[in-house]
């Protein structure tokens, strides 16, 4: 078998991963469907340390009991503990998952509860092997091949993307949201380097609220605060959901241009993708 085979057989090895994870999901067996899955309970919240890196997020203790021993655990998650907290308050329930008979290796869940079903690594196997295909389709039969195929992917992924209905929860919970005074407490430092190998530092102001009902509230905010390199002690108006004060903002005007122009990009991409795809289907 010349090298020109092998390299026209390249969608084998996507295809047998994909159908391996399927399979596996299919009779239980990928690692998220074998671990356990529980509720834990937030009692500690701690704060990063001024100009700490903002990676490890909010350092918390959870409390959950193994379902299997009736155990009680109370463990904290600084470490490689999962998902990054970035809204802590004491009594927050947060989904940890932990291999059989081994608590203390948990993990925060905060941002893919969809994993449960073992089918999110086989899905991502299949997209990469769909962008493949249309890539081999074009060098093949030439460009009207990735507007057609681009196109119909690019459709796809935005009929299929939460962002529009994120949004639009996120605005009607924010409808109602509730105003407080808020402190910067401590900011966060991140360095990062470009392509053309300059430093990029990122700052992350940590704010702390207290709700109408006495909850004191942790959050690392990412966007709306001006000029957060500087924005130690200061003093701010936060507005959040009173039903989850997990959705917050310092700028509600910012929050719902943002909203806004992700429901636009969406729109954008539906368009495009579907002028894309009839067009690459007309010139074939």
């Amino acid at each position: 078998m010349s090298v020109d085979d092998v390299l026209r057989l390249w969608w084998v090895l996507p295809t047998g991963l994909a159908l391996l994870g399927y399979g596996l999901a299919l009779v239980g067996l990928t690692p998220a469907q074998r671990a356990v899955w529980v509720k834990g309970r937030i009692v500690e919240v701690g704060q990063p340390a001024h100009g700490a890196s903002k990676r490890p997020g909010i350092p918390v203790t959870v409390a959950f009991q193994d379902p299997a021993t009736g155990q009680e655990f109370v463990l904290s998650n600084v470490g490689k503990h999962g998902d990054a907290v970035e809204e802590a308050w004491v009594g927050r329930e947060v989904e940890l998952r932990h291999p059989r008979g081994q608590p203390h290796r948990f993990r925060v869940v905060l941002h893919s509860p969809e994993d449960k079903n073992g089918r999110y690594a086989p899905y991502c196997t299949v997209v990469l092997l769909l962008i493949g295909l249309v890539i081999h389709a074009t060098v093949l039969w030439g460009y009207p091949w990735a507007l057609l195929g681009f196109g119909t992917l690019i459709t796809a992924f935005a009929a299929l993307s939460p962002d529009i209905r994120t949004a639009r929860a996120r605005d009607a919970l924010l409808a109602e949201a509730i105003a407080v005074p808020a402190r910067v407490v401590a900011v966060t430092r991140d360095v990062y380097t470009d392509g053309e190998g300059d430093e990029i530092i990122n700052h992350a102001p940590v704010v702390t609220f207290t709700t109408l009902e006495g909850t004191e509230v942790t959050v690392l905010s990412r966007d709306g605060i001006p000029d957060p390199s500087r924005s130690l002690g200061r003093r701010l108006t936060i507005h959040y959901a009173p039903s989850d004060p997990a959705v917050h903002t310092p700028d509600l005007a910012a929050d719902r241009r943002a909203n806004a122009s992700a429901i636009g990009t969406i729109i954008i991409l539906l368009i495009a993708g579907t002028a894309a795809a009839v067009t690459g289907a007309i010139l074939l």
